[in-house]
């Protein structure tokens, strides 16, 4: 692990860096395999102040920042409900999965999982599940790693685009 490394609840005084994180890491992240103005139409939506700041203060979500040296490196979002191929005891969704492209392979990852899954048995969850887009091979491999299997699919809208994301659940050990 490294040092200085801390994971956190969100508060509404990171709703601004929340917001220019997700926007830039999604960007650089699909902006490569996603039309511009469907990616536009999708960060306009996803990663505005407004939208932050309410998914922050909702009750029922988990937003989750790993910072190194005071420095965002990461966020997770847990949230309730059930998906498609979905099967198991009080599901709960993770939303959000993000690291930021120069933490790659840097050891943060994991320790942002293991508050995730600590967060999803804080709220009785037994099964995790997130969807994950079928190109992001490498998401998945890390994934898989932590003990998540394909389950299905479903649709995800980037603006108009349909993109399939496979479902992964991890239905023992959350």
């Amino acid at each position: 692990m490294l040092a200085h490394m801390t994971v956190r609840r969100a508060t509404l005084s990171d709703v601004a860096a929340l917001t220019s994180f997700g926007r830039r890491v999604y960007h650089a992240t699909f902006a490569p395999q996603t039309n511009a103005e469907d990616l536009a139409a999708y960060l306009d939506s996803a990663y505005t102040e407004e939208r932050q700041q309410a998914e922050i203060s909702d009750p029922a979500m988990d937003t989750l920042l790993l910072e190194q040296d005071s420095v965002l490196a990461a966020f997770a979002q847990l949230r309730p409900g059930i998906g498609d191929g979905v099967e198991g005891p009080r599901p709960v969704e993770l939303w959000r999965f993000y690291v930021d492209h120069p933490w790659h392979g840097r050891g943060v990852a994991a320790p942002l999982m293991a508050a995730v899954e600590d967060a999803a048995r804080a709220r009785g969850a037994r099964t995790l599940w997130l969807g994950v887009w079928e190109r992001n091979t490498r998401a998945q491999a890390f994934y898989r790693k932590h003990g998540f299997t394909v389950a299905g699919s479903h649709i995800f809208w980037v603006g108009r685009d349909p993109q399939r994301d496979l479902i992964m659940v991890k239905r023992r050990g959350v």
